[in-house]
């Protein structure tokens, strides 16, 4: 005998206000941001007078590792 409403266990009702889950994409990019930024910013204080990542332009460095960080952490404001 079969089961009645099989097909409906599938199928998973949201309010109209609700808003839908992320992707599956979207946890693993927004903790990888948050690391390659805290990486940026280590292997510059490590590096020294090379200043890498791009030596050409110095502290400019802190910028961007933090602006990549902060990326990562402004997508932990949508993660449902």
């Amino acid at each position: 005998m079969a089961r009645p409403g099989k097909d409906d266990d599938s199928l998973i009702e949201r309010a109209e206000g609700e808003a839908a889950p992320n992707p599956v994409w979207f946890k693993p990019i927004m903790i990888g941001l948050m690391l390659v930024g805290l990486v940026w910013v280590l292997v510059f204080y490590l590096s020294g007078p090379l200043q890498l990542p791009i030596p050409g332009i110095g502290a400019w460095n802190l910028a961007i590792g933090f602006g990549i960080a902060f990326v990562g952490f402004l997508m932990t404001t949508r993660w449902r």
